[in-house]
């Protein structure tokens, strides 16, 4: 049974911080990490942004995926999670009382998730992939769902492809040996697919916003309970992180030297952040209703919700409302 969430003690805490001051009290907030990328929450504490806030951010691993970074966020063994949104209403469906805190993605023309075959592949759309195997990052997230539904609008059965997991860093060797039909680089992974592009061969046959639209990929997440505990460090640790959104689409070669160096520090390949697109939310890390709704909708299609029962002002931390710029 869904949990339906209460907003009247969250909207009260957090209406209590338009007097308090930047200073949020001591709290160290536990998150995984994504191989090739950077949240924006780590790209803001490369600029300084936490610098003085009282907010200590820790990297305790790495996520294969949102589905495992939600689950380690139900736990409590991390303050932040970060999925796509199919997958975040899922857990709040499952009975999870997480809040949609900003888009850590956007879908666009410039940041998208992209659909790759061989360039010799007779596979030449979505009409083609039933009985094919796409290699995704991930079950139950935004790659599985972004192919049922465009299986759904071709008027094909939903699980009419086989999906199989294969991580961000494996996606162009799988797919180049012949052990999957398709590969399917997320917007998240846009440093994966410039080099794969650059060394050729390969040929795309759709890409996510060809079935979604432009609307946001996935969403950082924060326990209910946690933001009424903590609304202060709540509203630093959005704020800053919508700057640091804002500083990568005005600077974007600064921002791939800070990946390069982040991915340098972790161990990884920092070459592939020349490839790094932006992170494609709208200015001020702003949500807006479709976000949330467009799944709501699939959800309800599915039946694994009822019409009416949740919406996205339920899911969203500050909904309808830009992030103020501090």
């Amino acid at each position: 049974m869904t949990h339906q969430p209460t907003r009247l003690g969250l909207a009260a805490a957090l209406a209590a911080l338009l007097s308090t001051a930047a200073q949020a009290e001591e709290v160290t907030m536990r998150f995984l990490t994504s191989h090739g990328g950077l949240s924006a929450h780590e790209l803001a504490e490369e600029l300084g942004y936490f610098k003085d806030t009282g907010i200590t951010l820790e990297n305790v691993g790495y996520a294969s995926g949102g589905p495992e970074s939600l689950m380690a966020l139900a736990g409590g063994s991390v303050e932040i999670g970060s999925a796509a949104t199919s997958a975040v209403l899922n857990s709040i469906v499952g009975g999870n009382d997480f809040v949609a805190a900003y888009p850590t993605n956007g879908i666009n023309d410039q940041v998208q998730s992209i659909f790759y075959v061989l360039e010799d592949s007779p596979i030449k759309g979505i009409e083609d992939l039933p009985g094919k195997t796409v290699a995704v990052n991930t079950l139950g997230a935004h790659l599985d769902y972004t192919v049922r539904e465009a299986l759904h609008q071709k008027g094909l059965a939903q699980d009419a492809a086989n999906l199989v997991t294969v991580p961000g860093p494996q996606l162009e060797q799988v797919l180049r040996s012949g052990q999957v039909d398709v590969a399917a680089f997320g917007y998240w992974q846009t440093t994966f697919e410039g080099a794969a592009r650059k060394t050729g061969g390969l040929r795309a046959i759709f890409d996510d916003t060809d079935v979604l639209g432009e609307i946001a990929g996935g969403f950082t997440v924060l326990r209910r309970d946690w933001v009424e505990a903590h609304p202060e460090a709540a509203r630093i640790y959005v704020e800053q992180s919508a700057r640091a959104l804002d500083y990568a689409r005005e600077h974007p070669e600064e921002t791939r030297e800070l990946l390069a160096k982040a991915l340098q520090e972790r161990g990884e390949n920092p070459e592939v952040a020349h490839y790094f697109a932006g992170y494609g939310v709208r200015p001020g890390g702003k949500a807006v209703d479709r976000d949330i709704d467009f799944w709501i909708g699939v959800l309800e299609r599915e039946g694994k919700l009822k019409p009416g029962q949740l919406k996205a002002r339920d899911v969203l931390l500050f909904p309808g409302e830009e992030v103020a710029r501090k």
